[in-house]
């Protein structure tokens, strides 16, 4: 059990030191040396857990996803509004990227890797989509989007544009502003969206969001 578990702490100090440099240096220009020296383990140690660089980062995409996932927990309560758990999830994505190497190095590897995959192979684009459309399925049933809406549509919107703020923060290096950019995003996009009578209500759900998550 001693062993497993020292094993286990090497393992975590690896994935942490991968995490800091993939985001410091980006995917390509990290190298193994570079972690090795991060992480503060042997090379023997990371090549006992780890096969080559690709197999590392996908292992920083599947613990990043679970973070991420385990931070978004509770806008999956089916009690909690859709729209209100979309706009939620999108905060916790703009805080976590600020505050959580982890997070941030997998959403930033999954653009430099391309596929969007872990170690198993599951996409976390398509994981991410599908619960974007099935939160626009259920806020149209809750009436807080206009009926007439095509859940897919405006749930690979919400996609689209969520991850779009990512990828321009993070490629403008203007990480700090994206609960900002976030909450902009929602003020001009709710609009075609939400019934009149419920639009006010929405935008100050939003805002309240961006006060909370505000660096």
């Amino acid at each position: 059990m001693a062993r497993q578990a020292r094993a286990e702490i090497t393992r975590d100090s690896v994935l942490a030191g991968a995490a800091d440099v993939f985001l410091r240096l980006g995917y390509a220009n990290a190298s193994l040396s570079e972690i090795i020296a991060q992480s503060n383990v042997t090379k023997g140690a990371l090549y006992f857990h780890f096969g080559s660089k690709e197999e590392l980062a996908r292992a920083v995409v599947d613990q990043g996803n679970e973070r991420l996932t385990e931070s978004c927990k509770g806008f999956f309560d089916s009690r909690v509004p859709a729209l209100e758990a979309c706009i939620g999830i999108s905060y916790v994505v703009a805080d976590l990227t600020r505050t959580d190497p982890m997070v941030a190095a997998m959403l930033k590897l999954n653009h430099q890797i391309g596929d969007y995959k872990g170690t198993q192979g599951d996409n976390i684009a398509i994981f991410w989509g599908k619960t974007q459309r099935e939160l626009a399925a259920r806020a149209i049933e809750q009436g807080d989007l206009e009926p007439t809406l095509d859940p897919d549509v405006v749930g690979n919107l919400w996609h689209a544009l969520t991850s779009g703020v990512h990828v321009v923060a993070v490629g403008t290096d203007a990480v700090d502003e994206m609960a900002m950019r976030t909450e902009r995003l929602w003020y001009f996009l709710l609009p075609s969206l939400v019934p009149a009578e419920k639009l006010s209500y929405f935008r100050e759900f939003a805002a309240r969001r961006l006060r909370r998550y505000e660096p």
